[in-house]
């Protein structure tokens, strides 16, 4: 690194109203000089500044702006679907369609694992965070056995075996860590070639003036460019093309937070494949016209999430002749592609996909070189959203699954109302409360009475309540095959149903753990070197 070279570097950054970038360039020692020159000289500033005037100028700024009651439709009924509403044959027939695909090795499992887990208040990725389980199992362990027991059940109805690959997106904050956890819990039982872990690409921060944010003296504040950072990061890091050397012709791609993901349910891919779609959603009911999420609607010829800072509060409220909202299909981040989309979308669609603005408290130096942490927005990271490409379908599906069955987000540290780890904890074990009790078991108190059929609403935390019920992924995947086990038995909680060691997948040797309160790890710490209840 010569003089000429910083003076070129110098001029470039002046160019693009950036100059700042290097004003503490005399301060630095030699090491720092160099990192920094390297940093910036790895940024494609005309683009970057284009991504940041073209943003702000499209949201003004980060507000969102209201669309026009004409320009919006629900989903057509002949694109949708309601497991709440199929019969048991038509479930049924969607879930033998999806494993035999599976079978057949061509669905794989996508993960968006890139987020930093902020407002989780943890210095790890989400997917190493443990809730509360009797079992202390994170949420990437849950994932990964739901995958195991899929497999399993997809040999028993084929006879063959069968692999359901598993890419994890992950970014530069969380793709060591991630890889670390991994290989520290031998891969959860996967074979290690069937995760597939890489890394999106980090943008710089701007202040709200348009400058690039230092976050020290020597290095540029950056940020992963949102799950919608996927398509690029498939196409530059070789994804699709490992996928087609697999034989993969469909992918579930999901969020790392939901812990009740049905991770490549065989009754979303049956149902999507069954209406030829390239693009396909699971939605939830909103539960009341103003909740904060977004919806997906077909707005003039295609179909688009718009978010609910869109909608004016008329269009929100609109209702049906039974009662329902008709702008009611509230976004998971649930979502299946089938492979020639996503090709088509890198090499066609991908640089037409817009940026959006978020607000954010990012770590910055001082003019006078000390760092600080803000306590308000300080200025706007810049992400693209994984369903951006909904417009690009040609053959659109949507279905409608019940939130209390698979949707419930980890956003929140445990002292938060919603979304925090004692919300998941629960949703998860009154779930699987439900499936025991429709399997034919019982749980009854220590007196001998029969408990409510209800499941219990009392704080989830195996520290705070003796009423938990957990049923490992590896004995059912989405309560199939628990009545052999449980049918005419009665429980006591808390209790734990887990698979024993000599057949992990088929959950044939289950294993009924009666845990006493305080067992395990601390709620909110990573889980120890993964084991099962002996």
């Amino acid at each position: 690194m010569d003089a000429q070279a910083v003076s070129e570097l110098r001029s470039r950054l002046e160019s693009f109203q950036q100059g700042h970038l290097l004003q503490f360039w005399e301060q630095l020692d030699d090491v720092q000089k160099q990192s920094l020159f390297d940093d910036l000289s790895s940024i494609d500033l005309r683009k970057v500044t284009d991504y940041y005037k073209r943003t702000t100028r499209q949201t003004g700024g980060g507000g969102g702006t209201e669309r026009s009651d004409e320009s919006l439709r629900p989903v057509p009924d002949e694109l949708s679907g309601s497991v709440s509403r199929m019969k048991s044959d038509e479930q049924g027939h969607y879930n033998t369609l999806g494993l035999q695909a599976i079978s057949e090795g061509k669905v794989a499992a996508l993960l968006l694992a890139g987020g930093q887990g902020t407002r989780l208040g943890v210095p790890y990725p989400k997917g190493m965070y443990d809730v509360g389980l009797l079992s202390s199992k994170p949420l990437y362990q849950l994932q990964a056995e739901r995958i195991l027991r899929l497999q399993h059940l997809a040999k028993k109805q084929s006879g063959v075996d069968c692999t359901i690959p598993w890419y994890i997106m992950t970014s530069e904050h969380t793709k060591g860590k991630t890889e670390e956890f991994f290989v520290q819990h031998d891969h959860f039982g996967l074979n290690a070639s069937d995760v597939v872990i890489f890394e999106q690409d980090m943008l710089p921060c701007f202040a709200f003036d348009g400058k690039i944010i230092l976050e020290s003296t020597h290095q540029v504040a950056r940020a992963p460019n949102g799950n919608g950072g996927l398509y690029q990061a498939l196409g530059t890091h070789g994804i699709v093309t490992d996928m087609r050397q697999r034989g993969i012709t469909c992918m579930h791609v999901y969020g790392v937070d939901n812990i009740l993901v049905k991770v490549c349910d065989p009754v979303f891919i049956g149902f999507c494949q069954t209406k030829n779609a390239d693009c396909g959603a699971k939605v939830v009911k909103k539960a009341f016209p103003t909740e904060p999420v977004g919806v997906i609607c077909q707005v003039d010829n295609h179909f688009e999430v718009v978010e609910y800072s869109e909608i004016t509060l008329q269009t929100a409220e609109k209702r049906r002749a039974d009662g329902q909202l008709v702008y009611n299909a509230g976004n998971i981040c649930n979502h299946y592609f089938t492979t020639d989309f996503v090709e088509s979308v890198i090499d066609q669609y991908e640089d037409m996909l817009s940026h959006h603005v978020a607000k954010k408290k990012i770590p910055s130096v001082r003019a006078d070189g000390t760092l600080y942490k803000p306590s308000v927005p300080n200025g706007i990271k810049m992400e693209k959203f994984v369903f951006d490409i909904f417009q690009f379908s040609q053959q659109f599906a949507v279905l409608e699954v019940l939130r209390e069955d698979e949707f419930s987000p980890l956003k929140n540290g445990p002292s938060a109302e919603k979304d925090s780890p004692q919300t998941c904890c629960q949703a998860l074990q009154s779930m699987h409360y439900r499936w025991v009790l429709a399997a034919g078991g019982k749980f009854v108190d220590g007196a001998g009475s029969v408990r409510p059929l209800i499941p219990p609403l009392s704080p989830s935390a195996r520290s705070q309540s003796s009423e938990c019920c957990e049923v490992s992924p590896l004995v059912s995947y989405a309560g199939e095959g628990l009545s052999e086990k449980v049918a005419g038995k009665s429980f006591l909680m808390p209790i734990l149903f887990d698979a024993d060691g000599m057949d992990l997948t088929s959950g044939d040797g289950v294993q009924v753990k009666c845990i006493s309160n305080g067992n395990g790890s601390d709620r909110g710490e990573p889980a120890p070197k993964a084991s099962r209840l002996a």
